[in-house]
């Protein structure tokens, strides 16, 4: 008997690196779910995958609409196999007594209550399904490892994803759920066309930093959704060769 397709969501699916992962993961044979702010630009995403999947208008800042991405993935498949936390969202940089509450929460809730909520919402479904267990992959940043200047909110929950991934690690691990980190530094997306213009260094000046293929972050998420459960990409840093990033910039 052939074995069933395995089941994917993604969040951020409608533009960028979710996009990109999403249509590469269905290109890989994956049933994917893809989840985002705006139901056309995920309608026109998924066409672009052939139809093959669903698409679910989400806010992963809002435990309900969590929910019911969740729902409609175990209505239409019963299971998940893999979920890529991807949607997340930045703000202007600014030095930090500048930074607004209202924007420093905003952040804080797309990437790390965002995180959460879909990662509690995927582990649970993961425990009860049969067979169970599955796999999650946070997406984190260069900044989970080293600040931009005047980036407060963003760093922090790029750090704080860090330590969620370890205790998705660890709490999944009776449970044959296993989770991994892709840190990411600067993939050619609508994110990051500022690069092109020159941004901020550390050292005051303002450089334009190299960008790489968005195509190449898919590659690298389907090759760690396709791995057994019992192996794991753990941390993976992928990103433009000669980025400032290694050494002193």
């Amino acid at each position: 008997m052939a074995s069933q397709p395995k089941v994917a969501v993604v969040t951020g699916a409608g533009t960028g690196i979710g996009k990109a992962s999403a249509l590469a993961l269905a290109k890989a044979g994956f049933q994917v779910a893809f989840a985002g702010r705006q139901q056309e630009r995920l309608d026109r995403a998924l066409a672009e995958a052939g139809g093959a999947g669903i698409a679910v208008a989400t806010d992963v800042t809002k435990p309900e609409s969590v929910q019911a991405l969740f729902g409609a993935v175990e209505a239409k498949w019963g299971r998940v196999d893999f979920l890529f936390n991807n949607a997340g969202t930045g703000a202007p940089a600014v030095p930090m007594d500048e930074l607004p509450w209202e924007t420093w929460r905003a952040v804080v809730d797309a990437n790390l209550h965002g995180t959460f909520l879909c990662s509690r919402a995927a582990m649970a479904l993961m425990k009860k399904q049969a067979p169970r267990g599955g796999r999650i992959v946070n997406n984190g940043s260069i900044s989970a490892h080293a600040p931009r200047p005047n980036t407060a909110a963003y760093t922090s929950t790029k750090h704080a994803v860090t330590g969620l991934t370890k205790c998705i690690s660890l709490d999944g691990r009776a449970f044959d759920i296993a989770c991994g980190q892709i840190d990411i530094g600067n993939a050619a997306t609508e994110m990051t066309e500022r690069m092109t213009r020159g941004i901020l260094q550390a050292n005051g000046q303002v450089m334009v930093e190299p960008r790489m293929d968005v195509e190449d972050v898919a590659r690298a998420i389907v090759f760690m959704a396709s791995l057994p459960l019992d192996s794991n990409v753990q941390f993976m840093t992928i990103m433009a060769t000669k980025m400032p990033f290694v050494g002193r910039g």
